[in-house]
């Protein structure tokens, strides 16, 4: 029932992060697993876990991320195979997907992981910032005042000749 509820969600938290939609797969898959293995030490924002769960995600990120360097490190020294064309429509609507996350990661990682972990949790993720604060172990004015700083951040790294116009999305937040 909790991964019925509560997958997808936390399946396009994992996408936001990563950037890569197989990964997104095995971490959601990572993240339930923590989830029943440690069912005793949930936190509950009101009656939902879900900010806990993207808690754990986000730590199953981290820990991905190490990996997938230490991965890297290791083929750049094979030489790399040759792209190949997708097969359908939707295989190369998940690579544009891709692409598009890669860039805006780029421009998250500039930020610092306290930030990043913030726009995940509120703008990508929908999260409250009761829910967020809850997730996060911190205040919700931390969490207000971090978002609005990212927020500002990220407008002016996407855009430095327009940082003053409004290109974020209705909530002010960061998109996709």
């Amino acid at each position: 029932m909790l991964f019925d509820r509560h997958a997808k969600k936390v399946y396009n938290h994992c996408f936001r992060r990563s950037a890569d939609w197989s990964v997104a797969e095995d971490l959601t898959s990572v993240v339930f697993l923590e989830a029943w293995r440690k069912r005793r030490q949930v936190r509950l924002h009101g009656d939902s876990v879900l900010p806990w769960l993207l808690a754990v995600a986000n730590n199953c990120l981290h820990n991905a991320e190490r990996s997938r360097r230490r991965y890297h490190r290791l083929l750049a020294k094979l030489p790399r195979p040759e792209d190949s064309p997708p097969l359908d429509g939707q295989a190369s609507d998940r690579v544009d997907d891709e692409v598009m996350m890669r860039r805006l990661l780029l421009v998250l990682r500039q930020l610092n992981t306290d930030d990043q972990e913030v726009i995940a949790l509120c703008d990508w993720s929908g999260l409250s910032y009761e829910e967020t604060a809850t997730a996060l172990d911190i205040p919700v004015g931390t969490v207000r005042s971090r978002l609005s700083r990212a927020r500002t951040r990220v407008r002016a790294l996407m855009d430095p000749a327009g940082a003053g116009r409004e290109s974020s999305n209705e909530h002010g937040g960061v998109n996709p």
